[in-house]
């Protein structure tokens, strides 16, 4: 007699796991039945849940940033330059100049530009998108940010703009926050077209963060300007503010690691940052904001975005 009895226990527990399961999938099509995202160029729709929109549209606010600083540097101009279309009608960046680089750094420059160009393109033709922020690129704002890593008053300030070392130093500030932005949204998305889009920009800008890396790793021992400090120390602490900004533990390191605590616990040399297992860290919107903004508050605007970020994401923390 024991055996119907054990049946119909499993033939009831089948009833309800598939009535869990019919009213989890009438819970996706609310999510889904939406009117289709259509890029900005007019492109075919996606259909994508409001979370994948979101966390596709918050990585704009970097992707600008990097194309301002890198197209500037460069060329000499931004956006309006390029594709004043891409801009939303946002409005100019502040402080943008060009740099005295060397052929080389400035050929390295001028790919990079291009490259955030298409990254731009590539989101806002899969979501709406917002207009550009308004940006601080300013030699002033990225002295605060050294200032502030060396916990010191630098005199002659820091110029990003002044020659190649320095344009290299201000470069490892800006495209490894939004890489570690991008690890940290992938397992949040639903969708396969959200994550091949995520996939392709954190492996260009994961490259981009691995050469800037390792020009300025093979200048380890030059001094920034004439300050008196090394390349490698000032990433160690560029690094380490970014960890005191995002306050969520070491998610971030320098050149060069203390005995230990590089790959395998076996270098010191450290020219790609990655984890115990050498696997790359992750961040989520609210760390990078408290980051961007140099404040170590998600709700306090500034740095490198004086009005704040845009998008649904980054606004929610200015309400």
């Amino acid at each position: 007699m024991g055996a119907p009895a054990a049946s119909s226990a499993a033939v009831f527990a089948a009833v309800l796991l598939c009535g869990a399961l019919a009213a989890r999938a009438q819970d996706m099509d609310k999510e889904w039945a939406r009117a289709p995202y259509r890029g900005f160029f007019g492109g075919p729709g996606s259909m994508l849940p409001q979370s994948d929109v979101d966390l596709l549209e918050f990585p704009l606010n970097l992707e600008y940033l990097e194309t301002e600083f890198f197209c500037w540097s460069a060329l000499g101009y931004g956006l309006d330059g390029i594709d004043a279309n891409l801009t939303g009608g946002g409005p100019p960046s502040i402080g943008g100049q060009s740099a005295s680089l060397t052929p080389i750094i400035r050929d390295i420059a001028t790919q990079f530009c291009y490259q955030e160009v298409g990254h731009l393109r590539a989101i806002k033709q899969t979501v709406r998108g917002f207009p550009r922020p308004l940006l601080d690129i300013s030699a002033a704002n990225f002295g605060k940010v050294i200032e502030q890593a060396l916990n010191t008053t630098l005199d002659p300030p820091f110029n990003p703009y002044e020659n190649s070392v320095n344009f290299l130093v201000a470069s490892y500030i800006i495209p490894y926050v939004g890489l570690t932005g991008y690890v940290g949204a992938n397992p949040r998305l639903l969708t396969p077209q959200a994550r091949k889009l995520v996939a392709g920009l954190l492996g260009v800008e994961s490259a981009q963060d691995a050469v800037i890396r390792t020009l300025l790793y093979e200048r380890g021992m030059a001094r920034v300007s004439s300050y008196g400090v090394g390349v490698a120390e000032v990433t160690a602490h560029i690094s380490d503010l970014r960890n005191e900004l995002g306050r969520r533990g070491v998610k971030d390191e320098g050149l060069v690691v203390a005995p230990g605590q590089g790959p395998e616990g076996i270098t010191v040399g450290n020219v790609i940052a990655g984890d115990h297992l050498s696997l790359a860290y992750d961040r989520t919107p609210e760390e990078i904001l408290a980051i961007v903004y140099g404040s170590g508050n998600p709700s306090q605007r500034g740095g490198f975005f004086p009005q704040g970020a845009d998008g649904r994401i980054a606004r929610s923390f200015l309400v």
